[in-house]
């Protein structure tokens, strides 16, 4: 286990319970601003625009998405209730839902897309409350592969972004500003420690912005066009309540790309919590249910007040790694920015008016950091070569929508734009494939029992039966015997013996050739087990209580050993393999 080891990478500054000065919190969360309000308010404008709609609303939508983004990334940093992963997960419009809501607007109008969208997050709410039944399915292979992808559908369009110099200005700007800001943000990236760090971003990009001044690039018109507080409420548009042919036939579409948005959302959640403290620790997927649960708020919300829906920002997370700093202060400061920001059209102005060249070059880091990281959740979710199949499969096909190179040109204007996102084509064959693997696999044997001492006999009955079937040696049916018992005291945990309601147990058994996979399946606990067995790891040889003796021993005699934590149920999966195999 790697779990007790130090993390990889920068040094954690803040961890998330941890509270950074005040003018560390303020500096990052500007700088966290800064980098985000242009895809907000820019996705929500090539929408509206390319619907069709009128600029009043485009001046609601853009607001109301800053107001829900700022929201939504605050209960995201504090965890409100089942609300929330605990961490720093930026929201913010979601460029996923660009075909399916300029479709909207074009056939129903804005009151029809507020509806579509609210309609749509009940779905995302459904699937987060019963994400743990969809753990083979939805699994840390296929997070890190949408997490890899979503590097494939952005990057072109940052490229564009950084080739995208103003009329009338040196052809050279575009490069030399661009190069600027990529060489002083690598050289603190890669050399910098300390304070210097957390600024290195800001430092790039006032760097590339002085040379872009030189050029002229700078345009201050709609700086001083923009009034410096308002909130245009005459652009709320209201309800479509008429559920019609066309909010049916637009409905499973709106369901299906909220489905792929949950995906990234659950890759961004279980990758934040592996840059977000200085020791590794394992994935509580409370927070990772929080994360969709705060999605599907946002979608809520952005349905409410008839705006483009929400999703995560992959980028914080790369952020996070870059900075050091996880503090959840930092998070709710960031959503306090967004809030203000959706009040104070000239400030938005003034941060929009950073040449593209600059942001898109920055941007280049971030994806390049959160492509590696989608390949570190990957590689560490026990490869294999059914998981390398997977992979490397869905990738490449998510590059060959993306590019364009597989059947684009065959397919509806609607299928099109939507299986030419990458990330949603190369996503949904990564599903497909581990659907497949779980479905084609051997099936399991199941026991309902408690969660107790005295379950231990029919367990043993339980286990020869199994072995009695796959023809197990005397000796890997004795390493499964103790492995089960020892899993079923550690999940017992220290109140095992206390008083009030037995827990419920389900084991599932599922035999491999030379090996056994067995699942506990029980409502939830206490800590993760995969954590406490790490430290057991540490320890000294002395140990006095019995649950963590039985985790050494857990250890010793199992493969793997995968505690998976919900809001509602544990999970502890654990693979022995057969003795010499």
């Amino acid at each position: 286990m790697a779990l007790a080891a130090a993390r990889s990478g920068p040094e954690v500054r803040f961890e998330p319970d941890e509270k950074p000065g005040l003018p560390v919190t303020i500096g990052l969360a500007l700088q966290y601003c800064l980098l985000t309000v242009g895809p907000i308010v820019l996705t929500v404008a090539i929408v509206v625009r390319a619907a069709g709609e009128s600029e009043l609303f485009l001046s609601w939508a853009a607001c109301a998405a800053l107001l829900v983004s700022g929201i939504a990334t605050m209960v995201q940093a504090r965890r409100v209730g089942h609300l929330g992963a605990g961490y720093i997960l930026l929201m913010g419009t979601s460029g996923a839902f660009i075909a399916v809501s300029v479709t909207a607007l074009v056939q129903g109008g804005p009151a029809l897309l507020a509806t579509l969208v609210a309609v749509s997050a009940v779905f995302q709410f459904a699937l987060a409350s019963r994400l743990s039944l969809l753990r083979r399915i939805i699994t840390p292979t296929v997070a890190g592969t949408v997490i890899m992808l979503i590097a494939v559908t952005v990057m072109p369009l940052i490229l564009d972004l950084i080739a995208q110099v103003p009329e009338g200005v040196a052809p050279a700007a575009g490069p030399v500003t661009a190069a600027v800001t990529l060489g002083v943000t690598m050289v603190i990236v890669l050399r910098a420690s300390g304070a210097m760090r957390l600024w290195g971003p800001v430092i790039g990009i006032v760097a590339g912005s002085v040379v872009a001044g030189f050029f002229g690039v700078f345009s201050w018109d709609a700086v001083a066009a923009a009034p410096w507080f308002g909130l245009p409420l005459e652009g709320w548009p209201g309800f479509d309540f008429s559920f019609g042919p066309v909010f049916w036939a637009l409905l499973p579409a709106f369901v299906f790309v909220t489905l792929v948005g949950a995906i990234e959302t659950i890759g961004d959640a279980v990758a934040v919590q592996r840059v977000s403290w200085r020791k590794e620790r394992a994935t509580d997927f409370r927070g990772v249910q929080g994360a969709v649960m705060a999605d599907g708020l946002g979608n809520l919300l952005s349905g409410l007040l008839a705006t483009v829906p929400n999703t995560t920002y992959s980028s914080s997370v790369a952020i996070v790694e870059i900075t050091g700093v996880a503090a959840r202060r930092v998070g709710v400061a960031i959503g306090v920015g967004f809030c203000a920001l959706a009040l104070l059209p000239k400030l938005v102005a003034v941060i929009l008016s950073v040449p593209d060249a600059i942001i898109g070059t920055y941007l280049i880091v971030l994806i390049s950091i959160l492509f590696v990281l989608g390949m570190r959740i990957v590689v560490a979710d026990a490869m294999n070569y059914r998981k390398a199949a997977i992979v490397g499969v869905s990738f490449w096909v998510g590059y060959g929508f993306q590019s364009g190179g597989l059947f684009i040109d065959q397919m509806s204007p609607f299928f099109a734009e939507m299986l030419g996102n990458g990330m949603t084509s190369g996503g949904l064959t990564a599903l497909a494939l581990s659907a497949f693997v779980e479905l084609a696999g051997p099936r399991r044997k199941r026991l309902v029992t408690t969660l107790d001492v005295d379950a231990l006999p029919g367990i043993r009955v339980f286990i020869d039966n199994c072995a009695a079937r796959a023809g197990w040696g005397g000796d890997m049916l004795q390493r499964v015997h103790l492995a089960s018992e020892e899993a079923l005291v550690s999940l017992m945990g220290d109140d095992g013996d206390a008083d009030g309601p037995v827990r419920r147990l389900r084991l599932g058994v599922r035999l491999e050739r030379g090996a056994a996979e067995l699942e506990f399946l029980a409502a939830a606990g206490g800590g993760n087990l995969e954590d406490r067995m790490a430290l057991a790891a540490d320890q000294s040889v002395e140990i006095e209580a019995q649950h963590d003796f039985s985790l050494r021993l857990l250890r010793h005699l199992a493969g793997s050993v995968r505690h998976q934590k919900y809001h509602d149920t544990d999970i502890l999966t654990v693979r022995v393999e057969a003795p010499g195999g």
